[in-house]
């Protein structure tokens, strides 16, 4: 018995797959916003001597950027996994 995805088999999946790259599209704009104000809040942390809110920018740049990383590398990672697990 051979299994696989398949793209026509339903009406809409063309929809739904643009659908994804937009929400993909739209994390990615978050990330960067998400960047660009934790580096904001880093910056005036450091500034005005303020080692909490220094620490609390310095996290969000970090879940910024990894964030960014999971979201680029979805479809990559999606693929991975199923090409592993249809070997078992």
């Amino acid at each position: 018995m051979n299994v696989s995805p398949n793209t026509t088999g339903l009406p809409g999946i063309t929809e739904l797959e643009t659908i994804v790259g937009a929400l993909l599209t739209i994390a990615l704009i978050a990330s960067l916003a998400g960047l660009v104000i934790s580096a904001i809040v880093w910056a005036i942390g450091n500034h005005s001597v303020n080692p909490v809110l220094a620490g609390r920018g310095k996290s969000g740049v970090l879940v910024a950027f990894v964030a960014a990383l999971i979201t680029g590398g979805a479809v990559t990672l999606i693929n991975f996994f199923f090409s592993a697990g249809s070997h078992l």
